[in-house]
């Protein structure tokens, strides 16, 4: 492990789960050296085949003995889907230390009813990464139950760091989180399909389309970065009175443009409370 990249992470970690978040913090963590890889161990339900893989690439320990890796581990970072999250985690029923530090990535799932099915009282974060973390450009918001001490949560923070940038926000807006950076990534996408297909039917090479949106929106990402100048203000910038620019902002507005993208998150969030509801 490199002492210069970051701070160490003492005690082993076990990751319930094998799925694309786990192999996203695997690469950040280790290649940030937080941790090394013989601190971890990796357990999913029954893929031996995936499991052998992260074991390939990262040289981590796995196992499919979930008892092993909770007694094993000081922190347990839940990565499982939520529909099998119930089964799960009321297999591991009184497994559980008051000690540990349960880190859950899974989705909707408070933090209450994760204390509920362990059957133990004990230090929960809850978080929401979003699918940027796979690049380490994730932006994830964190909620602490009330047994959660500072040192627990820098731990967290730091494990989160690996993959992107980290907001503390309280329980109850996570879901909000999950509808704004959540979801955004495929806002995005889906503005980028169209400004592609518009630049190709207009009659550009669609390599060519495609390369002037992504560095269109890299430009715009840094200025609202690097100036902290608010987005109107840059916008009414760019707008010259009767240009180009102005011209299609017209029509923008002429589709409500921005009622469409704010009323997008806000059911999106909405989805996220209903999702949630179902399992309390």
């Amino acid at each position: 492990m490199n002492p210069q990249q970051g701070s160490s992470i003492e005690g082993q970690i076990g990751f319930l789960g094998a799925g694309s978040i786990v192999e996203a913090m695997l690469s950040g963590i280790i290649k940030k050296g937080l941790v090394s890889p013989r601190q971890i161990l990796v357990s999913n339900r029954n893929n031996q085949e995936r499991l052998d893989q992260l074991a390939r690439s990262f040289s981590v320990q796995v196992t499919q003995d979930k008892h092993a890796l909770v007694q094993s581990c000081d922190i347990l970072i839940l990565a499982i889907k939520p529909k099998d999250a119930a089964e799960a985690l009321m297999e591991l029923r009184g497994a559980v230390r008051p000690g540990q530090l349960v880190i859950s990535v899974i989705a909707g799932v408070a933090t209450s009813l994760i204390e509920e099915w362990l059957g133990v009282e004990c230090s929960i974060i809850r978080t929401m990464p979003n699918t940027s973390s796979a690049i380490g450009l994730s932006a994830t918001g964190v909620a602490c139950n009330r047994f959660v001490s500072e040192a627990q949560l820098q731990i967290a923070t730091q494990l989160f760091e690996s993959i992107g940038t980290v907001y503390t926000v309280a329980e109850e807006e996570l879901d909000i989180v999950t509808g704004l950076s959540g979801s955004g990534p495929a806002y995005i996408y889906y503005l980028v399909e169209a400004m592609v297909g518009a630049g190709t039917k207009a009659g550009l090479p669609r390599e060519t389309a495609r390369q002037l949106t992504l560095q269109t929106l890299l430009g715009a990402a840094h200025m609202l970065l690097d100036t902290s100048e608010e987005p109107a203000l840059l916008r009414q910038k760019v707008t010259s009175p009767g240009g180009t620019t102005q011209a299609g902002l017209e029509v923008l507005e002429a589709y409500q443009f921005q009622e469409a993208v704010s009323s997008a998150i806000l059911r999106a969030t909405e989805r996220s409370r209903e999702l949630g509801a179902q399992y309390r």
